[in-house]
């Protein structure tokens, strides 16, 4: 894009009130936008424009396509070993198909993914087999993730069978520890799933999630479906597990104080698209994109005071659909920081500063505090 200054006046309907002048130049900034793997060593996952579009069809016997869901829509990122990437949004965004991408449960329509520094996009069969055992998840709902025809030991045991790994006896004895490693006794092995509140059945998918030891996993919202006094049990015990395991995670999830919690970067999504990614206290400090914005304003603040003087920011409409998302900035239907660029052309997902990326023209103005939604 050429260096201008967009005039705030710029393609308003008569009768909109005029939004401030927005200076748009900036310095050259960094851009993710290729396919190559990052060259940093300590990174375990490179994600390079990853797309999901699932297709819809027309016709009974002769089906042909007539339009796509665009769930994941070109989206890059990287994860490093050792750390929490937190994946935020609202439902529908596109969260929970990343991450089911990435572990190759839906095969990804195009884009790249690195795992190790190796390209695991079309790999299939012993080779998939393979790097499955060290990528595994967590998944968001402990009643319908485990069957219930089958006992605990059984369950845990699944992935070592899968993958080989050792004698029964010695399967029965890691089952054995790993109940322990979380939470639960190991005379447990011998029960069934509907004999277990809701959180006892998370620690019993965390430890089947364990067993065939991961390097790498991705827990697709795993505590939303948990009371909220055991939402911090299972938290605390992730990280826990973390440190002693040298786990490396993609934590998936709508609620920001949980992230916030966990992760060590935060990455924002809004229909398909990343729009946001920086360290996590950066991300809750000085957000640079207005969605981030406005998702902060609505976390709860546990003094009073402090929640009756701040501001929440309401944005106007509703998500527009995957099938045929908005032009050029997918959010500028609901931000009221939009202007005519916005409308006509995408915004690169961008290094500010830091390794703060940002898919806004204003990004720096945002950040700033300059330009207020409220």
């Amino acid at each position: 894009m050429s260096e201008n200054n967009l005039n705030g006046s710029r393609g308003r309907k008569p009768g909109e009130k005029s939004k401030p002048s927005i200076d748009i130049n900036r310095q050259a900034t960094a851009v993710m936008d290729d396919l190559a793997p990052s060259a940093d060593p300590n990174v375990l996952l490179s994600v390079r424009n990853l797309q999901q579009h699932f297709p819809i069809n027309q016709g009974i016997i002769f089906q042909r396509q007539v339009g796509a869901v665009r769930a994941v829509d070109g989206i890059s990122f990287d994860v490093r070993k050792g750390e929490t990437l937190g994946l935020v949004g609202e439902s529908g965004c596109g969260k929970s198909t990343t991450g089911r991408t990435i572990l190759h449960l839906s095969r990804p329509t195009g884009g790249k993914i690195y795992f190790e520094g190796k390209d695991i996009t079309g790999i299939r069969g012993q080779e998939l087999k393979r790097v499955r055992r060290n990528m595994t998840m967590i998944f968001q709902d402990p009643y319908a993730s485990l069957n219930p025809r089958l006992t605990v030991q059984n369950i845990v045991a699944e992935p070592m069978v899968i993958h080989g790994m050792g004698t029964a006896k010695e399967r029965y004895e890691k089952v054995q520890e790993l109940l322990e490693l979380v939470g639960l006794s190991r005379h447990y092995g011998t029960r069934y799933p509907h004999e277990f509140s809701g959180g006892q059945r998370q620690r019993v998918g965390i430890a089947r999630a364990l067993a065939a030891s991961p390097s790498f996993i991705v827990a697709d919202e795993p505590v939303s479906a948990l009371d909220v006094s055991i939402q911090a049990q299972v938290v605390n015990l992730m990280e826990d597990l973390q440190s002693r395991l040298n786990l490396t995670y993609l934590f998936v999830a709508h609620d920001l104080s949980v992230v916030r919690h966990i992760s060590d970067r935060v990455a924002v999504m809004y229909l398909g698209k990343i729009v946001e990614l920086a360290d996590r206290d950066v991300i809750y400090t000085t957000p640079a994109h207005p969605y981030t914005r406005a998702l902060l304003s609505a976390v709860p603040i546990p003094d009073p005071r402090a929640e009756k003087q701040r501001k929440r920011i309401i944005l106007a409409g509703d998500v527009p659909s995957p099938i045929n998302p908005p032009p050029a900035c997918r959010f500028h239907t609901r931000c009221p920081l939009a202007q005519q660029i916005c409308r006509e052309e995408a915004p690169e997902f961008r290094d500010i500063g830091g390794g703060h990326f940002s898919a806004c023209h204003f990004a720096e103005d945002v950040a700033s505090g300059k330009l207020s939604m409220v």
